[in-house]
């Protein structure tokens, strides 16, 4: 939203952003092969409505003394060619109108955008699908768009007296008024929202009574809250019955459930396209009783790094809507799972403050936890293909765990999958296959941290490790390098950073001689050197490259370094270790050397250019050119 300005005393007229047009241009036009869910939007919205007023009413009775019998109304005009939804749920006041259909416009927008415009422009293709783009972020209320060319909310907040109405045609902009008597009497009673859709030719069908009931069996019929296809008033009088189960899905048998079913349940909660990768619906029974239904989503939410991000998994207690973003309900490294808690032994009247601290919802919290890494670690069995799709989307994030839940931590690291030196990178392992492949004398679990597996797979440090057939695991996610600064082994087994200290490969190898050309080299680069590295030394883990860097033995591996630097503001500075490959034939060449200006440009030369290789920028970018030109004019 822009600027805001008064037409009549009545009436405000508000224009969106042009972002914000876009978007609802796509919306109107790029979903329209799917525009059935426009109406299982609406239901979902109006249900939500419901479950927030009958939470409410347990501390203010009042706010339901006119009407306790929860429902929905969807009738039509077909002379008038509208449809309406409305429910007796919590309604909306005039700033909550503003609020509440002006979402659209938060942040999501401009990272929706940011992705299109990214699609776009590299030529298209399935990514580019605006479906699954809109799919991150749900369209929610805005999905009435596919079917209408104007929509009009008329609202009464419960415990309120005036109504007030929204109007826009989803283009210019939109416009909220004191609601007049004949928008009134739309609403049920004397609260609750009614949306009224002015509908499309592509969205006449919706005319048909028929359409309505298949569309809600097909998409919410297992809505708690009954649905009904006539007008409040016709229902007052004993007209009509529920086209909808009305009954809470996961408190019914998952004999009686389709996938289907679960599905439009999902999508629903989610108000997403895609499907679930993982279901898990189940009932813990013992000293706490609760209800679960639980999904891993296919796609990412835009969202799922966004610090300010909150879980949104829905807590009931005996079908009660309590809340949807309790804090300490599930692990901030679960935030990607969505769902329903329903609890038998929590409290109807508390509030959502005293939860936070209820011993009750840390014992869910736990049994929730330990079933979804249970079903995780099931799919990873019987699904590889899906739970490498899970481990792309949300492996990161489950990671975060590692580092701050230990209670959990062998269950996490049993889900946990990486990429190695084995198969080229290629396929994703388990540490317990790791551990099966690893040497009989080998006691350390090698890795490599950095930022992608294709630049670790070229890494000098991982040389001699390929050489001797000794595995190395890839870490590229940003939470590795802070889980491998708390946890120190697994199942015994040491964590040991390749780039980090010296190594000996073979334990039974006996310690190389130098060359006096070697040695005395390598006495000539730590003179040389000395400002810039803390040691200079023969290299046991090199067998192609002629250097690398290496972070000391007690030091911060450089890689952490790194993204300490970038996220952290550490301004600490560990000099590294510069390792020499003395059988390469370079370092012998330059070992018969005795031009000490000569030694000292090939000092400085490699030491950039080892640089270079673990991505660190280079200090004096002119003096490498310089004397990358020299030695090139040398050789020819």
């Amino acid at each position: 939203m822009t600027s805001t300005q008064k037409n009549t005393p009545k009436t405000e007229q508000m224009n969106f952003s042009a972002d914000v047009a876009r978007l609802l241009d796509i919306v109107a036009h790029a979903l329209y092969t799917n525009h059935d869910v426009f109406l299982r939007e609406l239901i979902s919205n109006a249900a939500d409505a419901c479950d927030r007023l009958r939470y409410d009413a347990i501390q203010n009775p009042d706010l339901t003394k006119d009407n306790s019998n929860f429902r929905i109304h969807i009738y039509k005009d077909t002379e008038a060619r509208t449809l309406t939804i409305t429910d007796n749920g919590c309604g909306m006041n005039h700033d909550e109108l503003i609020e509440n259909l002006g979402t659209i416009a938060k942040s999501g927008t401009a990272a929706l955008m940011e992705q299109m415009k990214a699609a776009k422009s590299n030529g298209g293709g399935e990514k580019s699908d605006p479906l699954k783009l809109i799919g991150q972020f749900g369209v929610g209320f805005y999905a009435s768009y596919m079917v209408a060319d104007k929509v009009t909310a008329t609202s009464r907040k419960a415990g309120e007296d005036k109504a007030h109405t929204w109007v826009s045609d989803g283009r210019t902009g939109f416009e909220v008024s004191k609601a007049s008597k004949e928008e009134e009497t739309k609403l049920d009673g004397l609260r609750g929202t009614a949306i009224t859709l002015h509908l499309k030719d592509e969205g006449s069908d919706f005319l048909l009574d028929e359409k309505i009931k298949q569309t809600v069996a097909l998409y919410s019929d297992h809505i708690d809250v009954k649905i009904f296809l006539c007008t409040p008033h016709e229902t007052d009088k004993g007209e009509g019955q529920p086209i909808n189960k009305g009954s809470a899905i996961w408190a019914r048998s998952k004999s009686d459930i389709t996938q289907e079913q679960y599905t439009e349940f999902y999508r629903s909660i989610t108000h997403g396209f895609d499907e679930p990768l993982l279901t898990s619906h189940w009932r813990a029974e013992g000293v706490i009783e609760f209800s679960a239904l639980l999904f891993v989503p296919t796609m990412r939410p835009w969202d799922l790094y966004d610090p300010s991000r909150k879980a949104a998994t829905k807590l009931y207690v005996r079908r009660v809507f309590i809340t949807d973003d309790l804090e300490g309900l599930m692990y901030p490294w679960l935030r990607f799972v969505r769902g329903v808690i329903d609890s038998e032994d929590l409290p109807l009247n508390i509030s959502r403050e005293g939860l936070q601290h209820n011993p009750i919802i840390s014992k869910i919290r736990t049994a929730v936890t330990k079933r979804i890494l249970k079903d995780l670690a099931k799919l990873a069995q019987e699904d590889a293909p899906g739970f490498a799709t899970f481990w792309g989307q949300f492996g990161a994030a489950l990671k975060e765990g590692l580092y701050d839940a230990d209670q959990h931590r062998d269950d996490i690291f049993n889900v946990c999958r990486f990429y190695s030196t084995h198969d080229d990178g290629n396929t994703l392992i388990s540490l317990d296959e790791y551990i099966n492949r690893m040497h009989a004398d080998q006691d350390n679990i090698y890795y490599i941290s950095g930022e992608n597996v294709e630049a670790l797979k070229h890494s000098p440090q991982i040389e001699g490790f390929k050489a001797k057939g000794i595995e190395v695991l890839f870490m590229t996610d940003t939470v590795d390098d802070f889980w491998l600064q708390q946890v120190t082994d697994y199942k015994d087994k040491k964590f040991k950073s390749v780039t980090k200290g010296d190594v000996h490969l073979d334990k039974d190898e006996k310690e190389e001689e130098q060359s006096e050309e070697a040695t005395a080299l390598l006495d000539q680069f730590k003179e040389i050197l000395k400002d810039e590295v803390s040691e200079v030394r023969a290299s046991h883990r090199l067998t192609d490259s002629p250097v690398c860097l290496v972070a000391p033995e007690e030091g911060t591996d450089m890689h952490m370094e790194r993204v300490l630097k970038l996220h952290q503001n550490y301004q600490g500075t560990t000099k590294p270790v510069l390792e020499i490959n003395t059988h390469h034939a370079l370092i012998e060449k330059l070992g018969q050397i005795t031009d000490k200006k000569e030694i000292e440009e090939a000092a400085h030369l490699l030491m950039d250019q080892a640089r270079i290789i673990q991505g660190e920028p280079l200090k004096n970018p002119a003096a490498f050119a310089r004397r990358m030109s020299l030695f090139m004019e040398k050789g020819l």
